[in-house]
C-alpha cells in the first residue's frame, strides 16, 4: 500500500464555500464524502491529489428528508447504512434499502455515501438502478448557480457524470410513491454481498386497481453497460398489458437484447445477457406473486420460475 502523497485539504461548513475552494485553488483537486472509493484510488491505484475537499463538515448534505408532497430527498452525504435502515425507506421503498444492504460490509455502508456512491459513476453500482427504476433526479450546485437533473442523464460513461469542474451533487429526490407501487431489486454475484454485481436488475410497475395491469413500468439494469441503464423497450411492453407468465418471458429477453455487456473475469457478455432475461422475469413473477406482501428477500431472490 502506497503511502499519500502531502496534499492539503480543505473542510467548508457550507457547499457554496466548497465551491469557492476548488475555484481558488483550481484543476486536481477531489471532494472526499465517505471516501471508501477515493482513499483506496489514492493509496493503492496511484491516484495523486493536489488537494482534497472534505465535505462531511456541511449539514444540508446529510439526511432522510420527505416533503408535504411525498417527495423523498437523500442529502449526498447520506450512509448506505442510514438508507439501508431507514423507517421511511423501508416503508416506502423497501427494496432501495435491500440494495444499499447489498453494499460490501457494514464497516463499509456506515462509511460510503449515496453521493460518493453515484458520482464514482461505477457500472456495477448497486443503489443506482434501484434509484433509476424510482425515477429519481439529481440537484448539483455549482460557479453558476443549482440545476436538477434526471438521474438516467447523470451518469455519461464508466467513472464519468455531468458534474463539470466546482460542481457538487447535493442530494437525490425521489418522486412521491403512487398507490400500487411495487418495485424489487435483485443482484447476482458469486459471493453475495461482499462482491461486485455481476448483474443487478431493479423494477418499478404502478398496477391498476385490479392488481391485473401495469399502468408505468420502469426496469433499470446494472453491470451490463457502460453505465447504469434504463431498459425502455422492455418497459413498454409491460405498459397496459394483463400480466402473465409469457408477459414476463417477453420483458425479460427484450431487457437482454437492450443491454450491452461485456465480458470480464466476472462473466462474459452471453452470460450477462441470460442473467439479465432471467432475473428479469423473477423479479416481474414476484410481483404478482406476493401481492403486496412483504416477502424476505432470500425468497425472493432464489425463487424458480417454470
Amino acid at each position: 500500500m502506497k503511502r499519500p502523497e502531502p496534499l492539503d485539504i480543505f473542510q467548508p461548513t457550507s457547499a457554496r464555500a466548497a465551491i469557492e475552494m476548488i475555484k481558488k485553488n483550481g484543476p486536481g483537486g477531489y471532494l472526499l464524502a465517505g471516501g471508501t472509493d477515493l482513499i483506496i484510488a489514492i493509496k493503492e491505484k496511484g491516484l495523486v491529489p493536489r488537494y482534497l475537499v472534505d465535505l462531511k463538515r456541511i449539514p444540508s448534505l446529510s439526511g432522510i428528508r420527505e416533503s408535504a408532497d411525498g417527495t423523498v430527498t437523500l442529502g449526498a452525504l447520506t450512509t448506505l447504512r442510514e438508507i439501508e435502515t431507514s423507517p421511511l425507506i423501508l416503508r416506502n421503498y423497501p427494496f432501495l434499502a435491500q440494495s444499499a444492504a447489498e453494499v460490501g460490509s457494514i464497516q463499509i455502508r456506515n462509511r460510503a455515501t449515496v453521493g460518493g456512491n453515484m458520482a464514482n459513476a461505477t457500472p456495477s453500482a448497486d443503489v443506482a438502478p434501484a434509484l433509476l427504476a424510482l425515477d429519481a433526479r439529481a440537484r448539483i450546485e455549482g460557479p453558476r448557480g443549482e440545476k436538477t437533473v434526471p438521474l438516467e442523464g447523470f451518469f455519461v460513461g464508466p467513472g464519468k457524470t455531468v458534474l463539470t469542474q466546482g460542481e457538487i451533487l447535493k442530494e437525490l429526490m425521489i418522486p412521491p410513491p403512487a398507490p400500487k407501487l411495487r418495485g424489487d431489486y435483485i443482484k447476482f454475484s458469486p459471493r453475495e454481498m461482499m462482491d461486485l454485481a455481476v448483474v443487478g436488475v431493479a423494477i418499478v410497475v404502478v398496477l391498476d386497481r385490479d392488481e391485473q395491469i401495469g399502468r408505468e413500468a420502469r426496469i433499470a439494469l446494472g453491470a451490463v453497460a457502460p453505465v447504469p441503464m434504463r431498459a425502455k423497450r422492455a418497459e413498454v411492453l409491460l405498459q397496459g398489458q394483463p400480466f402473465s407468465a409469457g408477459l414476463a418471458d417477453r420483458v425479460g429477453e427484450e431487457a437482454a437484447r437492450e443491454c450491452k455487456p461485456i465480458s470480464d473475469v466476472r462473466g462474459s457478455a452471453e452470460y450477462r445477457r441470460e442473467m439479465v432475461r432471467a432475473m428479469t422475469k423473477r423479479i416481474l413473477m414476484n410481483l404478482w406473486s406476493d401481492k403486496g406482501q412483504r416477502v424476505p428477500w432470500i425468497y425472493r431472490r432464489e425463487r424458480r420460475y417454470p
